[in-house]
């Protein structure tokens, strides 16, 4: 794969994955000085499995990229990208095959986009804000771009979720929404300056910025919809916390769930009959805990004590449900996470542990 003959450099402090260590300067990643015909392949892979990149440029002629990360919490990225015109997809088959859900708040440096989510259809130029989600399907077009993106793991942003949720697709233009894109600049700016013992009061910054400068296109998006917006988001979550704080427990069902948030049977129903129903939901999560697990390169656990763990019955029953919801095998996930990542190439850089492609980035 061209991936693996991408320079990835920080000045000698990149992310040491498995040390638990936050350094402030950046990972790296780039294609420039690759042979021009490998550029766009390079990038197209690094994406890849989240998203599916294509360009209408000259393929052989370069495709010059650049990604900056920073690791600044747990469930936290902020990254600056770089690329030529292109266009991003995550399809259902990406979102069944990768199941990652984090929210990105991106604001746009130069170019423009325009982007097609379950929402609908919006544009967004220079100096701008949107918040999509990569547990949504979605079409990106994008000119030249300089951007900023914040990637927010669900389960570390829990007490803003629905909020997040409910802009999710939206741009942010008002005057305390642009407010926030104008702090991701600055923070960028200043992440190296910034000790890292001090990295936890930035941390909950965000949280609260987040909080306050989203609330009013929230609040504007839920009345356009009616009174019935707000309060389905809010069950919906609390619901979903209820399980995943349960995947543990084989008393885990309807009868549980509706003592947990305080819901009748017939409401609980109803509000999951779109997705599949309460024991669908619930396997769901398990299996994407399961996903979450076998792709964690700290996680050495063995595959029968995953399933043992989440209240399958066996691991056969678990291996069968596994590849059903996401097209692949519970060892093929492992597999692909743990092996070894950047091969042979004159312009690797070898990192303790091998950041491959996005998805292994945002579960470091």
């Amino acid at each position: 794969m061209a991936t693996n003959a991408a320079i990835l450099t920080g000045s000698g402090h990149v992310l040491l994955l498995g040390h638990g260590r936050i350094w402030m300067l950046p990972f790296v990643f780039r294609t420039e000085s690759l042979p021009a015909r490998l550029q766009y392949d390079c990038w197209r892979d690094w994406k890849q499995p989240l998203l599916d990149v294509t360009t209408d440029n000259e393929i052989a002629r370069g495709f010059g990229a650049t990604l900056s990360a920073w690791k600044i919490g747990d469930g936290l990225f902020l990254t600056e990208i770089e690329t030529p015109a292109s266009t991003l997809v995550r399809s259902p088959r990406l979102l069944r095959r990768t199941p990652d859900d984090h929210w990105v708040i991106s604001h746009l440096l130069r170019g423009s986009i325009v982007v097609n989510s379950p929402k609908g259809t919006v544009a967004v130029s220079e100096g701008q804000s949107y918040v999509w989600s990569l547990g949504q399907p979605s079409t990106t077009s994008r000119s030249h771009l300089r951007r900023l993106d914040l990637y927010l793991s669900r389960d570390c942003f829990l007490d803003v979720a629905p909020l997040l949720d409910t802009v999710t697709g939206l741009a942010l233009d008002g005057p305390l929404e642009r407010s926030l894109g104008k702090f991701l600049v600055t923070a960028k700016d200043r992440l190296a300056q910034i000790p890292t013992q001090n990295v936890s009061y930035l941390v909950d910054v965000m949280h609260k910025l987040i909080a306050s400068t989203l609330a009013p296109t929230a609040r504007q998006h839920r009345q356009s919809e009616g009174p019935r917006g707000p309060s389905t988001f809010g069950r919906l979550e609390q619901v979903r916390q209820a399980v995943r704080t349960s995947l543990q427990s084989p008393h885990l069902d309807a009868q549980m769930l509706c003592r947990s948030v305080g819901a009748s049977r017939s409401n609980l129903y109803r509000m999951l009959e779109g997705m599949g129903g309460v024991s669908s939901f619930i396997q769901r999560h398990r299996l994407l805990e399961a996903h979450h697990r076998l792709s964690d390169i700290k996680n050495v656990q063995p595959i029968e004590a995953v399933a043992h763990d989440l209240c399958f019955t066996d691991t056969s029953s678990f291996s069968r449900a596994f590849r059903a919801a996401f097209g692949i095998s519970p060892s093929e996930v492992r597999s692909g996470i743990v092996g070894p990542a950047f091969r042979e190439g004159p312009q690797a850089v070898h990192l303790e542990q091998s950041v491959t492609n996005l998805v292994m980035l945002l579960r470091s």
